[in-house]
């Protein structure tokens, strides 16, 4: 689809031309004559191939002065990009920006914060988006805007402030510009009340399919804290604290290759944070087609990814909550380590202000690191020593909020991350794969992956050799662990017998995968 680093003209309109579905969310069309940009699979007519131009990002297409189709709706595709996997500042610039980062700084702050000089990171983001850093935040904003129109009947001033527009004033002026109407005429569906945002806004966020939700279901009841978790059917459920604000999320699959996301708020100014984390939680802007290809090149990989190609890696909905799981998961069983989150919940979790009926299980959110940090947590029932490491850490991340940030090479996060008490070299690594979205994140000496090779290859390798071999997986090396553990679990399930302790993933703190 690109040549010498540009979109090939010639390949993008024969892909848009047969409507194919393999390159949404990979580009966008841009018709000069109407000056409305288009996903490939646009059911508008082709336009001629001298009035199209192709833009690598939506904000690449908005930034050049057109506006997205109300047909195909730009704002409702995957969201994919041919870069990922190859420029990780960018993946986690991106990841910065969505969690707010130039809501109230500047590029200059966002750069500091990964390392690069800001000329860099434009350049960076110019080569691989077509955009500035701000023209992505603007787009994302007027785009989530867009889609509560179409999706929601919230109320146009909630949107405003729900998408992150500073004033009811911006977002008027914003979409009479783009459109040449107000916001209004683009509703599709009568309008409510604000109680909506009590009641639950909902949302379809899209993925690129196969999908393997079972699996990300499996994955998330066994792991599920009692008071924080639920999963019911084929949903499920948490509370969350976002900026002070309480609220629960229901995720459940939708028919239209999206999940279907349940947001229950008093208030909605969180909530391009909370999508955000949703996206990174179920792994939403992975390719699996393309991840697929890539691990399929070794004959191992291939067998397993025909197995489930769907597969994603489980993303976490917060750094502290993710590595407070893994230190309490270490040396013991799944059951016992949520056993004992779950009396953590119980005990130093703040109690929900507004409870729901639909969850009447969920009660509090994750303690908060101050509260942790201040409580003498050997009453848990859990050794002294950990207990400490659990203090220490709640007390690492008080003395800085962003130590699980996205702004660091893997490198740097994993030498970071292994100065935290009870952080070693596979906790370090787990958080980066599942918090940070580092795809290329191994823990190595997890005791399931190498299990899993011995009966793929019939030899067990030790971590240097299971190390030597992974090479040829990158940048994908979580999502091949994802497949080693799918299968080393599958397995286990098959065996007549009770697993040993060793068997079980005891020793090696894998607990928590």
């Amino acid at each position: 689809m690109k040549l010498d680093g540009e979109l090939d003209h010639d390949a993008c309109y024969r892909a848009i031309a047969t409507r194919d579905a393999r390159f949404d969310g990979r580009f966008f069309t841009a018709v000069k004559t109407t000056r409305i940009y288009c996903r490939p699979i646009c059911p508008a007519r082709t336009p001629k191939p001298e009035n199209v131009v192709f833009f690598p990002s939506a904000a690449a297409a908005q930034s050049a002065g057109f506006r997205p189709c109300l047909r195909c709706r730009p704002e409702t595709a995957p969201e994919l990009a041919a870069w990922r996997g190859t420029s990780n500042t960018i993946a986690r610039a991106l990841a910065l920006i969505e969690g707010g980062a130039l809501d109230e700084n500047d590029i200059d702050a966002l750069a500091t914060r990964l390392g690069v000089g800001e000329r860099h990171l434009r350049r960076l983001f110019d080569q691989h988006l077509g955009a500035s850093p701000i023209a992505v935040a603007q787009t994302r904003r007027v785009l989530l805007a867009k889609q509560l129109i179409h999706e929601t009947a919230l109320p146009m001033t909630q949107i405003a402030m729900a998408a992150g527009f500073g004033s009811i004033r911006r977002f008027n002026e914003t979409f009479s510009k783009l459109f040449g109407r107000p916001p209004s005429k683009l509703r599709r569906i009568a309008r409510t009340d604000a109680s909506q945002a009590v009641s639950g806004t909902t949302i379809l966020l899209r993925y690129k399919p196969p999908y393997d939700w079972p699996a990300m279901l499996s994955f998330l009841q066994f792991r599920a804290i009692s008071g924080l978790e639920s999963v019911s059917g084929d949903s499920y459920s948490r509370a969350v604290n976002v900026g002070g604000v309480q609220g629960i999320v229901t995720v459940e699959p939708s028919d239209r290759q999206a999940l279907r996301a349940t947001i229950s708020m008093p208030k909605l100014t969180a909530l391009p944070t909370i999508i955000a984390r949703i996206r990174r939680v179920f792994d939403l802007a992975a390719d699996p087609q393309s991840i697929g290809a890539h691990l399929s090149e070794d004959p191992v990989m291939a067998k397993l990814v025909r197995a489930r190609p769907g597969l994603r890696v489980p993303g976490a909905w917060d750094g502290f909550e993710l590595a407070v799981r893994a230190v309490l998961g270490q040396q013991i069983t799944v059951r016992a380590a949520i056993q004992l989150a779950s009396r953590l919940v119980a005990r130093y979790g703040d109690p929900l202000t507004v409870r729901s009926e639909r969850h009447p299980g969920i009660t509090h959110v994750f303690p908060r690191p101050e509260v942790m940090a201040a409580a003498d947590l050997s009453t848990l029932g859990m050794p002294k020593a950990r207990a400490k490491a659990l203090s220490s850490l709640a007390a690492a991340v008080v003395a800085d909020p962003q130590i699980f940030s996205a702004g660091r090479s893997l490198e740097e996060t994993i030498a970071q991350l292994r100065n935290l008490a009870g952080v070693g070299e596979w906790t370090a690594q787990y958080i980066a794969m599942r918090e940070l979205r580092e795809p290329d994140a191994f823990p190595a000496a997890d005791i399931g992956l190498m299990r899993a090779m011995v009966d793929a290859t019939g030899q067990r390798p030790d971590p240097r050799e299971l190390l030597q071999r992974a090479e040829q997986w990158r940048p994908w090396r979580a999502y091949a662990a994802q497949q080693l553990w799918a299968a080393d679990a599958a397995a286990i399930e098959t065996k007549p017998a009770r697993p040993s302790r060793a068997e079980a993933g005891v020793m090696t703190g894998a607990a928590l995968r």
